[in-house]
C-alpha cells in the first residue's frame, strides 16, 4: 500500500503540475478562441476525472489482487484510464461534429471581433417603459414591414409570371383543338372520298 499511496501522490502532482499550466491565465479574453477554451475545459475536466480516481483509490477497491500483483494492477489501471479517456474525448468529438460547435465558435469569436469596431454606443434603457418599448418594437415593425411588402412583391411578380403561362396555355390548348378539328375534318373528306370511289367500283346487282 506504501507503493501504491507513493505513486498516487506522484500522479496528483503531476495533475496539479499540468493544471498550473492552463492555469485562468491563459483563458482570458483575447487570448484563447472559444474552440480553444472548450479544448482547455475538456483537459481540465479530464485530468480531474483521472485525479478523482486516482490509482490510490483503485488499488484500495482492489486491495487483495495489488497485494498478490501490484504491477499488474498499475497496468491495469492505467489500461483503463487510457481507455477511458479516449472514449469520452471520442463522445465529445461526436457530439463537436453533429453540433457543428467548432463553426458556432468561429463565428462567435467573429462577431466579438467586430463588434470592437463598432463606433456607435450600446442601447441602454431612457427609464420610461413606452419610449423605450417603442424605440425598440418601431424599428422592428418597420423592418418586418419593409420584409413583408418585399415578399409581396415577389408573390405579385410570381402570380403575374403563372398567370402568363396559363394564358400561354391556354392559346397553344386552342391552337392544339383547331389543328384536331382541321384534321378530323380533313380526314371525314377522305373517307366519303373513298366511300364513293368503291361504290364506283361496285357492279350493279
Amino acid at each position: 500500500m506504501a507503493a501504491a499511496a507513493a505513486e498516487a501522490g506522484s500522479g496528483g502532482a503531476e495533475g496539479t503540475a499540468a493544471g498550473g499550466d492552463g492555469g485562468p491565465g491563459e483563458l482570458g479574453p483575447g487570448v484563447l478562441g472559444r474552440g480553444q477554451l472548450f479544448a482547455a475545459v475538456v483537459d481540465a475536466f479530464m485530468e480531474k476525472l483521472v485525479a478523482a480516481g486516482s490509482y490510490q483509490r483503485f488499488a484500495s477497491c482492489y486491495h487483495r489482487f495489488y497485494r498478490l500483483q501490484p504491477e499488474l494492477t498499475r497496468s491495469i489501471y492505467d489500461q483503463f484510464v487510457a481507455q477511458l479517456q479516449a472514449s469520452i474525448k471520442e463522445e465529445i468529438q461526436e457530439v463537436k461534429k453533429e453540433g457543428n460547435l467548432e463553426e458556432l465558435f468561429n463565428s462567435l469569436d467573429k462577431i466579438v471581433e467586430e463588434a470592437k469596431d463598432w463606433e456607435e454606443p450600446a442601447w441602454r434603457p431612457s427609464g420610461i417603459p413606452e419610449e423605450d418599448i417603442r424605440s425598440a418594437v418601431v424599428p422592428y415593425l418597420l423592418k418586418h414591414k419593409s420584409y413583408l411588402q418585399k415578399v409581396l412583391k415577389e408573390k405579385e411578380e410570381e402570380n403575374r409570371k403563372l398567370a402568363e403561362s396559363v394564358l400561354v396555355g391556354r392559346d397553344q390548348i386552342a391552337k392544339l383543338q383547331q389543328l384536331i378539328d382541321t384534321r378530323r375534318q380533313a380526314w371525314q373528306a377522305i373517307s366519303k372520298e373513298q366511300r364513293e370511289l368503291i361504290m364506283t367500283f361496285k357492279e350493279p346487282q
